[in-house]
């Protein structure tokens, strides 16, 4: 229950800034209770839908991770159908254990919680089970480690479909960390590289980002958050895989980009909300990127 109500909820959410989703609940029974006491009538067959290419099919976990292949091997079919058809599948937790039983994930890059990880790489042997990673994308398909993860994996694929503005706009109304795997170069600076899961290099992403205007060095980054400047280094650079500086400099150059686009601002003016003294400063790093 709690695995599938998050990433619901982001595309609910999506909702009070025009973009509209209509939601089917699918199951081999009309009638289930889940794990935590809930019963959940009227639930559909799959069999009732064909799902095309502007479908996102979400697959949840549960306490049993193998399905009978006989029992639902029709419903194994129809997801290897929906996938051939260009449709989103994805899986939270356990869920892509059903993925894996149908076939999908073969060859394909996948993740799922901590505790499952070996157990899905060993009963799977053709799967690339990534550990550490809140959530993967190979292709159409689509794996998150866990509940809240589940709420990073719908905000990517949000903004895959709709745009980085609006995704912003529902991580705000959910209060949650803009979280992605970084691997896609032409993603926003404000959610890149946060596919890890370290609480204190977030908390210095979200401070870079909300006070880039201020001058400020490692030395005084590293004493606002109890750290050495070497530690900080290595702990930001090991879990992003990138520096400080670099991170920094992608924002001030994401951030002048939008106002150089967006707003009746002068360059110098630009310069002084990116943290610079003077436009040349920032001409000569817009320059280099």
């Amino acid at each position: 229950m709690l695995d599938i109500s998050g990433i619901l909820q982001v595309f609910q959410e999506s909702s009070l800034f025009g973009i509209h989703y209509e939601f089917q609940y699918l199951s081999s029974k009309s009638n289930i209770i889940t794990s935590s006491g809930i019963t959940i009538n009227n639930l559909k067959s799959h069999r009732e839908f064909n799902p095309s290419e502007d479908d996102i099919i979400c697959v949840p976990g549960g306490a049993e991770t193998n399905l009978d292949q006989n029992e639902f091997a029709s419903f194994f079919k129809w997801l290897r159908n929906a996938s051939s058809r260009g449709v989103r599948i994805c899986s939270i937790c356990s869920g892509a254990f059903i993925l894996a039983q149908s076939g999908l994930l073969n060859g394909r890059f996948c993740t799922t919680h901590w505790s499952l990880a070996d157990k899905l790489q060993i009963q799977f042997p053709k799967l690339h089970v990534k550990k550490s990673i809140l959530f993967t994308k190979d292709g159409n398909i689509y794996t998150s480690a866990g509940l809240t993860t589940g709420i990073d994996l719908a905000l990517f694929m949000l903004e895959e479909l709709h745009g980085s503005e609006v995704t912003a706009k529902v991580a705000r109304e959910l209060v949650v960390y803009v979280r992605r795997d970084g691997e896609d170069k032409q993603l926003s600076i404000f959610l890149q590289y946060r596919s890890h899961q370290h609480q204190k290099v977030h908390a210095v992403q979200d401070w870079i980002i909300q006070n880039i205007q201020q001058k400020t060095n490692l030395e005084t980054l590293a004493e606002h958050f109890y750290s050495s400047p070497r530690n900080l280094s290595r702990i930001f650079k090991s879990v992003t895989g990138i520096t400080i500086t670099a991170y920094r400099n992608k924002v001030r150059v994401e951030k002048a980009t939008n106002l150089i686009k967006n707003s009746d601002f002068k360059m110098d003016h630009i310069a002084q909300l990116c943290g610079y003294t003077n436009a040349r400063q920032l001409r000569d790093l817009l320059k280099t990127t």
